[in-house]
């Protein structure tokens, strides 16, 4: 066994069975989960693909538990040391995790932030039960100052499970004994004891800012309630995006702008501009290989939730009808309760919207709503009136968590998107020498000749020759 390294006063190996005490429960679920990331090779090069570390076959992975440094100014215990060492490189970073109802503190993780400077510590990872979007934007807001010169990084738990999940239905994981190791570490995490949990409820601000904007009040993107409450949007989100991601075995991960992958307080403050401007909550979830992203919405007006999908309607088709029976052609598993297509226009014409039921009985009169004009897209959507569950804490998750999966089982998977015909190749040139050089000059001589055999003739006009004059 080699020793812990020589930057540390103290700490040991990860190991997968720690010897803790029963209320360090902290320290006995990060043991497990660093030990696995050290001797699962799949796992371990997937969590560290999420914090931007290639990992390769030279690639070692070492990781520590409760450790502490020679150099540090406060009495501090990181739960975990990450070290990866590809060729004469290394990447390092602390770790820091809670389980159960803890919460990541400000104050704790600045004060990890200043012990990976005086460390010259790459990154620091926190974990929790708390969402982030991506590992990359953190659920704390913290200052540019605090994370200077180090990267940080969030891993939420269900993300950690998410991640061994997805490579065990996918038997990803080549080593018989690695896949053991890995699935014993996702029974050991799912259990009630180990204090992992989803997310089950909006802040107490949830409701309060409901019945406000029912009663036609106007939020405002600085109030505590707003902005809280978009913070818990972006986690139920991302929670999500995670369960969706264990029910079709591919990553589900939310859209975000490029620059807000970095900067949580830039994202926070737009979209709780977005958010008072139109009283929705709004996410997109990528879905890979699907026909288009999957839109979501929450109505504080309406008190309705919205999942939908767009696609271009197919320009081959050149009249509405024709457009429109495509469509419908593909929303045969669908009922007709709460599903809605909304229609787009050409220029600057107004959409015009249809109940799927309506739609099918009569799509003649849908397609000659606009006159003249042609469908050049659509929405999908599916519409679900929550009523006063909806400013209910719990009840509005539960009701989003249940929408969402149903859109896209019921229409969602079935949806593709137009292409474009591939071009035929006509019998007349299935052979290379029907284009080649003296093809194609005979072709422009049969052409020239057909011109001229089209062109009308002009008729001539023959003058006489005037006869001398004599003086």
């Amino acid at each position: 066994m080699l020793d812990i390294p020589n930057y540390l006063t103290r700490g040991e190996r990860a190991r997968l069975f720690p010897v803790l005490a029963d209320t360090s429960k902290e320290g006995r679920t990060a043991s497990i989960l660093l030990a696995c990331l050290s001797n699962v090779d799949e796992f371990g090069r997937a969590l560290m693909s999420t914090v931007g570390q290639r990992t390769g076959a030279r690639t070692r992975i070492e990781t520590f538990t409760e450790v502490c440094f020679k150099n540090q100014s406060e009495k501090l215990r990181p739960d975990g040391l990450i070290v990866l060492t590809s060729g004469g490189k290394q990447w390092r970073a602390v770790v820091e995790a809670k389980v159960g109802n803890s919460d990541l503190e400000l104050a704790q993780v600045e004060s990890y932030l200043n012990l990976a400077r005086e460390n010259d510590i790459d990154a620091l990872i926190t974990i929790s039960n708390q969402f982030a979007a991506v590992p990359a934007v953190h659920p704390l807001q913290l200052s540019a100052s605090a994370r200077r010169k180090i990267e940080l990084f969030h891993w939420s738990w269900m993300h950690v499970l998410t991640e061994a999940s997805l490579l065990i239905a996918n038997d990803e994981v080549l080593d018989r004994d690695q896949r053991f190791i890995l699935n014993e570490m996702v029974r050991f995490l799912t259990h009630q004891s180990a204090g992992v949990k989803d997310f089950d409820q909006m802040p107490a601000a949830w409701t309060e800012l409901g019945s406000a904007v029912q009663a036609g009040a106007s939020p405002s993107p600085n109030a505590p309630e707003t902005r809280e409450t978009v913070g818990a949007w972006h986690q139920v989100v991302r929670d999500l995006s995670l369960t969706m991601s264990r029910q079709l075995g591919v990553e589900v991960s939310p859209r975000i702008p490029r620059e807000h992958l970095r900067d949580l307080d830039a994202r926070a403050k737009a979209d709780a501009t977005a958010f008072c401007e139109s009283r929705c909550l709004t996410a997109t979830l990528v879905i890979p290989d699907a026909a288009a992203p999957l839109e979501v919405t929450a109505d504080l007006r309406a008190r309705t939730i919205t999942a939908s999908m767009r696609l271009r309607a197919p320009d081959e088709k050149k009249g509405s009808k024709a457009r429109l029976n495509w469509l419908l052609r593909q929303l045969s598993q669908s009922p007709n309760e709460n599903w809605h297509v909304r229609l787009y226009w050409p220029g600057r014409s107004a959409h015009t919207q249809k109940p799927l039921g309506l739609l099918r009985e009569n799509v003649e009169q849908a397609a000659e709503e606009k006159s003249g004009q042609v469908v050049s897209s659509f929405d999908v959507m599916l519409v679900r009136d929550v009523g006063a569950r909806f400013s209910q804490r719990k009840n509005f998750v539960t009701e989003l968590k249940a929408t969402v999966p149903q859109f896209y089982d019921q229409v969602g998977q079935y949806l593709r998107a137009w292409q474009r015909t591939a071009p035929r190749l006509p019998e007349s040139k299935a052979e290379p020498a029907s284009v080649n050089t003296e093809a194609m000059r005979d072709a422009a001589e049969q052409e020239l000749a057909s011109t001229n055999q089209d062109r009308p003739v002009t008729p001539t006009v023959v003058l006489a020759a005037a006869e001398p004059v004599d003086e």
